[in-house]
């Protein structure tokens, strides 16, 4: 048998061009949300929060970097880890701060930092 045309292809696979059943996204976001990558934002699951990581594989990045550097037992501002000139080259420069105090508390729960409370705003502390 002949292979489908890339039209027919198209049309068995997607039937209405440009649209995708809402049973379709709805396995895709759940299979989103079983891996860690989703979470949803509301009861009615109609708002969500794509994560390109989960909070603890941005920790466990982090994290290389304070030891990899020698930095354990060091305070570090969250302005400092996200935009600090030293994290530039890193692939957490630029998280937002939602994203990266969710990365923290992941480390706090494996007892490898803790975040505190500074003068100006958060830090953190890792060990």
């Amino acid at each position: 048998p002949r292979a489908p045309t890339p039209r027919l292809h198209q049309h068995l696979l997607n039937p209405r061009p440009g649209k995708l059943p809402l049973e379709s996204i709805q396995v895709v976001l759940e299979e989103l949300r079983k891996n860690g990558n989703l979470e949803w934002l509301d009861k009615n699951k109609t708002s969500f929060l794509i994560m390109w990581k989960r909070p603890e594989e941005w920790g466990k990045l982090i994290y290389q970097w304070v030891s990899k550097n020698g930095l354990t037992n060091s305070v570090f501002t969250l302005y400092e880890l996200a935009s600090g000139d030293d994290t530039e080259s890193e692939e957490f420069h630029g998280l937002d701060e939602a994203m990266l105090l969710r990365a923290l508390q992941a480390l706090q729960q494996e007892h490898k930092a803790e975040i505190i409370t500074l003068d100006d705003g958060r830090g953190v502390k890792f060990f």
